[in-house]
C-alpha cells in the first residue's frame, strides 16, 4: 500500500543521508527510485543529492513552477518506479504536496519526502507545513544540540558566528551558516529566554 511519507528534522540530523541509503536498498533488491531535490540548491552540483558524509545520486530537479503530479506521471509513463524519494521537501509548495498525494493516491506509488521542519526563526517552512497536515505516516530524523538534548531548532549564523534574527525565510547553507539547537539554547541564542 503506497503512503506519503514525511521524515524531517533539524539541519546535519543526516535525512539526505536516510533518504540515499533508502533509495540504495530499493535499487539493491532490483527496484528502481525516483530522486528529486530542489532546483536552486546546487551545493553539490546541478540535480545532485549530496550527504554531509560524502555520498550522493544523480536526481532530477523541481522548482516552484512545476506540477510534480504530472512530471512523475510523465517518467511513469517512460518506465516503472518502484518509490519516490524528495529531498529538501520544505521547499515544496502546499500545491506541490498536494500533487504528491495525488501520486500516492492514484499512480499508487509511495513517496517519501526528507526535509526541515523549521526554519531559523522556528516557523514552518509551507512544504513542511502541508505534509505535517497530510502526510501518511511522518518520522522524526533526531539530532542533538551542543548540551546533548535533542535539538529541535535551528539558528542562522553570520561569518562571524553571530545569531541572525531576522531574514529571509530560505537562504542555501550547511554547517558554516546553521546551527541546530534544543529550544531552551535556539531561544538563549535568539535573545527570547524568559
Amino acid at each position: 500500500m503506497a503512503k506519503l511519507y514525511f521524515h524531517y528534522s533539524t539541519m546535519n540530523a543526516g535525512k539526505t543521508t536516510l533518504l540515499l541509503q533508502a533509495s540504495h536498498n530499493y535499487i539493491e533488491r532490483g527496484m528502481s527510485t525516483y530522486l528529486l531535490t530542489a532546483q536552486f540548491d546546487n551545493r553539490v552540483g546541478e540535480g545532485e543529492i549530496g550527504s554531509r558524509i560524502g555520498i550522493s545520486a544523480k536526481a532530477d530537479t523541481y522548482s516552484a513552477d512545476d506540477n510534480l503530479f504530472d512530471k512523475i506521471e510523465r517518467c511513469l509513463s517512460q518506465s516503472k518506479i518502484d518509490c519516490i524519494f524528495v529531498d529538501e521537501a520544505q521547499f515544496l509548495s502546499k500545491a506541490q504536496v498536494w500533487e504528491l498525494t495525488r501520486v500516492v493516491d492514484i499512480c499508487k506509488v509511495p513517496v517519501m519526502c526528507y526535509g526541515l521542519r523549521v526554519d531559523f526563526r522556528g516557523e514552518l517552512f509551507p512544504g513542511s507545513a502541508a505534509l505535517l497536515a497530510l502526510a501518511d505516516e511522518m518520522r522524526e530524523v533526531r539530532t542533538i544540540c551542543h548540551c546533548g538534548k535533542k535539538a529541535t531548532m535551528v539558528v542562522r549564523q553570520d561569518d562571524h558566528g553571530q545569531t541572525i534574527t531576522d531574514g529571509a525565510q530560505i537562504q542555501i547553507g550547511g554547517n558554516e551558516t546553521y546551527v541546530s539547537l534544543c529550544r531552551r539554547h535556539w531561544k538563549e541564542a535568539m535573545g527570547l529566554f524568559d
